[in-house]
């Protein structure tokens, strides 16, 4: 059943929104202290006017209602469908300012890139970017990578009332602990301890390249907060070509690698159980999955003249391989090199890479690895039962984090999500099409805005139509908030316009 919104219900969601507003303007100090280190006195304003704008509209929101008790999962799904469109509004407002963006369409495409780490940019002149608008440009990406409402209960803003229900509601389920603000405090430190480990790392690579000292430490935090997040956006308009940097590039995929891995996994890694780790339906998916897509990969980028010989291959082919599977969007390759120099097969093979994506509960995108796992263990059962004799009962069973039982509710909700991003990446695709463009660049392009991925064919870009645009900022926020929360919130908003019903039947 379906209730409409009701007038509380209103002001309840209103109340948390303001304070993921409010909590943003910490988020947006960080540029702004970037900017008066660095005597960057005009981004500095646009940062101070941004916080102002802000804490307007999050103190407007907030006083909705003072003491708004514990969220029920309608109201949780509506903050956290919300929560993603109005923060972009918000963090969209400096790059706008920055006047490295055409039109304000422009900087809303990558305040929702940015947040929903996807990675793709339409931004003018990338290189000459103060350095205060490149702090905010991966601070969205730290948000969003981590998920904005974990990032506000790691701090304790919603309490124990509220928490359980947000946390669900951003299609998370499994704790680390089985206290909620507990369990996003540890997502939030092995992260940040991980992307820590990898600037220092960077740092000393790129101050071995030559690059001057600040620089180095600015753009290696840079990197490891895009790889760590799977997000993609790089500090260079030649993302890490720009480096021309081997060791770079394996730091990279090895911290890629670890985005795309379930933060519960990382939890049993770190107390000692590696035993639960390979044995988890998630990481043997990944490792067949990998080994089958990178074989036919290399296959495919044999017949490129620029990627025939061995070397190249392992170099620029893993990178994109790891890359597109773990939704970065990082490129080794120019986006030229990806639509013309790679065969059709391997660009398609990372278009099908990104449309399944990581591990579930991670940073990254796309279908995931739980959900084709449970599908292949579903087609596993169905083969069981219809070998088995009528009077056999076949149950399959699969590890994660556990012993756990094949039931029809968990393939159900693998079977809709999978279709759901399929229609996603079909319409897309059309959308494309319908705008003049080749059949296969929409279909890589749509895949890689619905799945979160960034890689890009050269459709997004400044210049774009503004109705290609806007779909594509549609599907980014979709595909971020995994069609269920978005699809659950479009319908009470259509419910609660019917003033003839009160309810509605699913």
């Amino acid at each position: 059943m379906w209730q409409r919104f009701t007038l509380y219900d209103v002001r309840v969601i209103g109340h948390y929104l303001g304070v993921l507003v409010l909590f943003s303007c910490l988020a947006l100090l960080v540029p702004f202290v970037t900017a008066i280190a660095c005597g960057e006195w005009v981004p500095a304003t646009h940062y101070l006017l941004t916080i102002g704008i802000a804490l307007i509209i999050g103190s407007a929101l907030r006083y909705l209602r003072i003491d708004p008790g514990r969220l029920n999962r309608q109201q949780a799904l509506a903050v956290t469908g919300f929560a993603w469109i109005v923060l972009a509004f918000v963090a969209s407002i400096p790059l706008y300012l920055s006047g490295h963006y055409v039109t304000y369409l422009d900087a809303l495409f990558d305040g929702v890139s940015g947040l929903t780490t996807t990675g793709a940019s339409v931004i003018i002149d990338l290189d000459h970017l103060s350095n205060a608008d490149n702090m905010w440009r991966f601070m969205m990406h730290l948000l969003g990578g981590f998920g904005l409402i974990v990032v506000a209960l790691s701090f304790g803003l919603f309490g124990k009332r509220a928490g359980a229900s947000l946390y669900m509601s951003e299609g998370r389920s499994e704790h680390v602990v089985p206290n909620v603000v507990q369990t996003t405090q540890f997502i939030a430190k092995i992260g940040m301890g991980m992307i820590l480990i990898a600037t220092v790392l960077l740092t000393g690579i790129c101050l071995f390249i030559g690059m001057e000292p600040l620089r180095a430490v600015l753009q290696s935090l840079w990197l490891s907060i895009s790889g760590f997040t799977t997000g993609g956006f790089a500090p260079m308009s030649q993302s890490v070509m720009y480096y021309h940097s081997f060791p770079l590039e394996v730091v990279l995929m090895l911290l890629m690698l670890l985005g795309s891995i379930n933060f519960v996994l990382h939890s049993e890694v770190w107390k000692g159980h590696v035993e639960v780790f390979f044995r988890d339906l998630e990481i043997r998916t990944m490792v067949l999955w990998l080994a089958v897509m990178t074989c036919v990969f290399a296959a495919s980028l044999s017949a490129s003249p620029e990627f025939s010989s061995l070397p190249a291959m392992l170099r620029r082919g893993l990178f994109m391989v790891i890359s597109a599977f773990s939704t970065t969007g990082f490129q080794n390759i120019t986006t030229n090199q990806l639509y013309t120099a790679l065969s059709s097969g391997a660009f398609l093979v990372l278009a099908i890479l990104m449309a399944v994506g990581g591990s579930g509960g991670s940073t990254s995108g796309g279908l995931k690895f739980s959900r084709m796992g449970v599908i292949m263990k579903s087609l596993i059962a169905t083969i069981k039962e219809a070998l088995a004799p009528d009077t056999a009962r076949v149950v399959v069973a699969y590890n994660h984090v556990g012993r756990r039982i094949l039931s029809p509710e968990i393939v159900k909700e693998a079977m809709t999500v999978f279709v759901l991003y399929i229609v996603t990446y079909a319409v897309g695709a059309l959308v494309g099409i319908a705008h003049g463009f080749e059949a296969t660049q929409a279909i890589f392009e749509s895949v890689s805005m619905a799945s979160n991925g960034g890689v890009s064919s050269g459709l997004a870009g400044p210049g774009m139509p503004v109705t290609l645009e806007m779909f594509y900022i549609v599907q980014m926020w979709a595909g971020r908030l995994e069609f269920v929360t978005l699809l659950a919130l479009v319908a009470e908003i259509i419910v609660s316009l019917n003033p003839k019903r009160r309810v509605l039947k699913s």
